[in-house]
């Protein structure tokens, strides 16, 4: 498997995220094939790597409350 360079790119947090430190995380933006995802409040702890369509399969489940 190839590495995937993640130092450019742009993390969107989650609109739940607050100043509390809520259990929030980022998604990194622009990668079409791939959703990085990190933990807001401790981004040193690595990144979980999902395949596009499986990332946009989990945010429409979770869209309709499933």
């Amino acid at each position: 498997m190839r590495a995937i360079d993640l130092t450019n790119v742009t993390w969107r947090k989650s609109s739940y995220s607050n100043s509390d430190g809520g259990q929030c995380l980022e998604v990194a933006i622009g990668l079409p094939s791939h959703a990085p995802v990190r933990d807001s409040k401790a981004p040193s702890y690595g990144t979980l790597l999902f395949a596009a369509p499986a990332w946009a399969a989990f945010v429409d489940e979770v869209k309709r409350g499933r």
